[in-house]
């Protein structure tokens, strides 16, 4: 029951998202055994009638070798069809399942809570995504699937032996069940363990790899590098332990499906030798029987993968199993009155972990089309003001309201894709022409021109090949393509030299026509596009002006200029 409430979510999503090809795949998968079988007892009975058909002209005469000859043929095509249709339909369900987890655990994961924790660790997401996802294809494909397979063997098997003898069918099927079975049950809890430990030493490996790799400069200054290097050394000799235990179990299940399968294949030639001493059976029949045996736990044989990974899978169904079923939440925001945009009461943020709050007792009212500039020293909350504005982060108590919003954030995110699809992020059904026009307002509009192969240029990792002025064009080409009606600006100038940035904002404060616009800032040029400034000192808001106002000049002369 316990391995059943673990991977009933699962499973339950598997069938949901490919539920004909998946039983298809299964009822060609116990074709392929069954005729496999089948073809092997026909094909003996065959030749052992025939031999003995040969013995005199009389009963040569009468034989029918033509019968059992197609039946053979059809076996054999039969089995060759099965097995190309188990394997196609199989793996392009399971790679399609696969397919639709990752993107549901993105989406799910991608939801604000989830992506700020995962922010910290982002390996873990990547692990999630490949490891953890890989590990459930043998939930299907070396679980279900053969644990059918052998079950629908075991029954067939039984009725064969059963026309010979009602008690040797029973004696087969009680062992075809009870070694066949009963041995991957076994490996299964013996490996459960083992294949744990190997996925967190996995785990460990590629995220310390991963360490060494990436920060290898700050560990070289650090006077870390070997240490860390050390670690991961020490992760692979680990890993290479668990490996070593699963590879000992899967050899001991393999040598005791040989011991299984030689008991009986021995129980089986002595059972239909005295049926045939008896006259109860023929010769051939008897022959076709120790054929069957022989190839009858085959089909149990093919448990044994998914045991040794059992551990692994159920791993995988645990850690994934609340992302994968959990809906993706509402963002926090509830929806303000008709004539206003953001509507904040008395709103308090705290972090987890954190004893002080990020943001105390922020009461903030933005009619559709104010443009305000959030002022304040690093620390002061106006990134987490942005957030909460966002619906990144909830509100600990207090009243949170707003519509859509777009951000321009101080890093640009790119992808290592061409410009066309980083473009297409923010408009999925944007044509190229409308991507040209935002980029000409951007000020890429010469770029584009001078690049070969234009809107298909590929972007290197992190968006390489774009200068930094560049990528901050770029940032508000993609914001301009958005429709959200409030816009989000942090400190969208920071880290760009002042003539860029001067453009940048000249630019982006040109389409700011019927939009509400919120920047968080410290530097007086960003501060000027606003027409109301709010102080935030230490998560409060401390005093507000509007542009005209004595007091809006002397906050400006306060910020740092160009």
């Amino acid at each position: 029951m316990t391995l059943w409430r673990v991977f009933k979510p699962v499973i339950g999503l598997f069938f949901a998202e490919r539920r004909v090809m998946l039983l298809a795949g299964a009822l060609l998968a116990a074709g392929t055994v069954f005729a496999g079988i089948a073809l092997l007892g026909v094909s003996g009975w065959f030749i052992t009638a025939t031999a003995i058909a040969g013995t005199s002209v009389a009963t040569a005469l009468v034989f029918d070798v033509f019968a059992p000859a197609a039946a053979i043929r059809f076996l054999s095509l039969a089995r060759t069809a099965a097995r190309y249709g188990e394997r196609l339909t199989t793996h392009e369900a399971t790679l399609g399942v696969l397919a639709a987890l990752r993107e549901r655990l993105f989406r799910n994961t991608a939801q604000p809570g989830a992506a700020n924790r995962l922010a910290l660790q982002p390996s873990r997401l990547l692990f999630r995504l490949t490891a953890d996802i890989d590990a459930l294809d043998s939930l299907y494909l070396r679980i279900l699937v053969p644990m059918a397979v052998a079950l629908c063997t075991a029954l067939a098997v039984a009725v064969v032996f059963g026309v010979m003898h009602p008690l040797l069918g029973l004696a087969v099927a009680a062992w075809l069940l009870a070694t066949g079975l009963g041995i991957p049950v076994l490996a299964a809890r013996g490996s459960i363990v083992p294949a744990r430990r190997r996925a967190y030493r996995l785990e460990a490996l590629r995220s310390r790899t991963i360490d060494v790799v990436a920060g290898q400069t700050e560990l070289v200054m650090a006077g870390q590098l070997s240490a860390f290097k050390n670690s991961a050394l020490t992760a692979d000799t680990q890993l290479a332990l668990s490996d070593g235990t699963l590879n000992l179990i899967e050899t001991k299940v393999a040598a005791g499906f040989g011991i299984a399968s030689a008991v009986l294949l021995g129980a089986v030639l002595y059972g239909v030798a005295y049926l045939a001493s008896l006259g109860t059976i023929s010769g051939p029949v008897a022959v076709m029987g120790i054929l069957v045996a022989l190839a009858a736990l085959e089909p149990f044989a093919a448990l044994r993968r998914g045991a040794i990974e059992l551990g692994r899978t159920v791993l995988a169904a645990r850690r994934l199993g609340p992302d994968l079923v959990t809906p993706a939440n509402p963002l926090p925001l509830q929806v303000p009155a008709e004539n206003l945009a953001v509507e904040l009461r008395e709103a308090c943020v705290t972090y987890p972990g954190s004893a002080l709050p990020s943001l105390q007792n922020v009461s903030l009212t933005l009619e559709r089309g104010d443009r305000v500039a959030i002022i304040g020293a690093s620390g002061s909350g106006k990134t987490t003001l942005l957030a909460l504005l966002a619906g990144e982060i909830e509100a600990v108590t207090g009243i949170a309201r707003g519509i859509a919003s777009a951000s321009l954030i101080q890093r640009t995110e790119l992808f290592q894709d061409s410009l066309r699809d980083n473009l297409l992020l923010a408009a999925p059904g944007a044509t190229d022409q409308h991507l040209l026009d935002v980029l000409s307002v951007a000020g890429l509009a010469e770029l584009i021109a001078t690049l070969p192969e234009g809107l298909n240029t590929k972007l290197g990792e992190g968006g390489i090949g774009l200068s930094g002025g560049q990528g901050r064009r770029f940032a508000l080409a993609r914001l301009l393509l958005s429709s959200a009606p409030v816009w989000l600006l942090d400190e969208p100038s920071e880290g760009i030299d002042g003539e860029t940035a001067r453009d940048v904002l000249q630019r982006l404060s040109g389409q700011m026509k019927k939009k509400t616009v919120v920047i968080a800032t410290h530097i007086r040029r960003e501060a000027m596009l606003a027409d109301r400034l709010l102080v935030l000192v230490h998560g409060r808001l401390k005093a507000a002006c509007r542009k005209g106002e004595p007091e809006y000049q002397s906050i400006l002369n306060r910020l740092r200029p160009d």
